[in-house]
Order: C-alpha cells, then sequence, then structure tokens
C-alpha cells in the first residue's frame, strides 16, 4: 500500500496513510460495492425466465444488464490499463458493448454473473491498493469523455453502473406488467 503524508500531516483510514486520491477511491469503491449488492437485492426475486425476458420496447434483458455490468467495468479499468481482466475472454466477448443477448441465460451463468458482480470489487480494491493501475493508458469513450487514469476510469464505472441500474429497474417493471 502507498503510503504518503499530505501538506505536513497523513490522512488517516485506519493504520494506513492514504493519499487524497486513495481516500477518495475508497469511497468510491465502497460505493460500488453498496450499489452491486442492493441491486442484487433487486433482481433476487426474478426467476430465470423473467431474467431472460426481453420486454417489448427493449432490446435486452435483466441477465445481459449483470453481465454487461460485469465486462464494462474490467474492460474500462483493467483492459484500458493493459492488465488481464478477471473473467474468461468469452464471458466478456458475450457482454461487451454493442453486443445483446444470443440465447438464453440460464441460472448456472446467471449464478456466476452475480458471484462475479459481487467479487470483483473486492479484487478492484486489492488490485489497487497494490498500485496495478499505474500503466493506465488515456482514452475518450462513446460518450466523449477522456479517461486519464484510473480514477477517471472508475467515476465512468460509476457512472455506468447507475445508468444499467435504471434500465434494471424499467425491465423488471416491464417483466411484471
Amino acid at each position: 500500500m502507498r503510503h504518503t503524508i499530505i501538506v505536513g500531516r497523513p490522512v488517516t483510514n485506519g493504520d494506513a496513510c492514504l493519499t487524497l486520491n486513495q481516500k477518495d477511491m475508497q469511497k468510491k469503491i465502497e460505493s460500488l460495492k453498496k450499489t452491486r449488492k442492493k441491486l442484487l437485492e433487486l433482481v433476487d426475486d426474478l426467476s430465470v425466465a423473467e431474467m431472460n425476458q426481453i420486454p417489448q420496447g427493449f432490446v435486452n434483458n435483466v441477465a445481459w444488464n449483470l453481465g454487461h455490468m460485469v465486462a464494462s467495468q474490467q474492460g474500462i479499468c483493467y483492459r484500458r490499463a493493459g492488465l488481464p481482466m478477471h473473467l474468461p475472454d468469452a464471458f466478456f466477448a458475450a457482454y461487451k458493448p454493442d453486443t445483446k443477448p444470443e440465447g438464453f441465460i440460464g441460472s448456472e451463468q446467471i449464478d456466476n454473473i452475480k458471484m462475479l458482480l459481487a467479487a470483483l470489487p473486492n479484487r478492484f480494491e486489492q488490485d489497487y491498493n497494490d498500485d496495478v493501475f499505474s500503466g493506465y493508458v488515456p482514452w475518450v469513450n462513446r460518450y466523449d469523455v477522456e479517461l486519464r487514469n484510473i480514477d477517471d476510469a472508475m467515476n465512468f464505472v460509476l457512472f455506468h453502473e447507475g445508468l444499467h441500474l435504471g434500465y434494471i429497474m424499467a425491465l423488471k417493471r416491464a417483466t411484471r406488467r
């Protein structure tokens, strides 16, 4: 873990000294964890069939959106930093931007997606604390937002997750009509 003193005094979190950026990132990671926990609670009462339903007026379903959130976070944070993602290439290919559900997503796949949603923020936190994102390559995304470093990337991930949380809430309502 990095230890830095800012303006002559440490910003502390327990026994560890954190920079202001690190403290801000810890808040972002906690926000990601809490949001994903609430998301998993939101979809917990959906059947596999409901998670696969594509209501009229929509182009995807709840299961795809969950997988897309996993793939996007890994692509935005890891792939763009030149690091291996913590999921199989086939998973990323199925849920990356500009994809849609190509078939029925079974209960085993859905359970795996849910596990990844819950577990990968912890892995990201460890990797961030191990300073693995120092080689992040700046880029401009499809929304014309420049992501210069991992901090910018995490800001965008939180925005993106909120967007898809909204889609999932709308899909759930439409599925239950």
